[in-house]
């Protein structure tokens, strides 16, 4: 699992340490992944700066982007049940 910031590294780094992170937490401060994915939010962060729109993506090995949660609200994130449902159902598991 990772992230993507726009931050730099080493506000990313603070946020791992202060947050307790484990997983890796990316630095993109020229938002050109952000931008290819459509997530730059332009002027939503501090001061009117861009920031990456809250996303969720399950992707695999060929880069195939298999499930998405797009929100506009850095509050909104996905729940790890609606995850867990998103990879059973990709596994033709269905709820069992």
């Amino acid at each position: 699992m990772a992230a993507i910031s726009v931050d730099t590294p080493e506000i990313n780094r603070r946020q791992i340490q202060k947050r307790g992170f484990r997983f890796l937490l990316l630095s993109d401060t020229q938002a050109q992944v952000i931008r290819r994915y459509d997530l730059l939010h332009p002027g939503g962060g501090p001061r009117h700066t861009d920031i990456a729109r809250p996303a969720e993506f399950l992707v695999d090995s060929t880069g195939t982007i298999l499930w998405e949660n797009l929100t506009e609200s850095a509050a909104v994130r996905a729940r790890p049940e609606q995850v867990l449902k998103a990879l059973d159902e990709r596994d033709g598991k269905g709820g069992q």
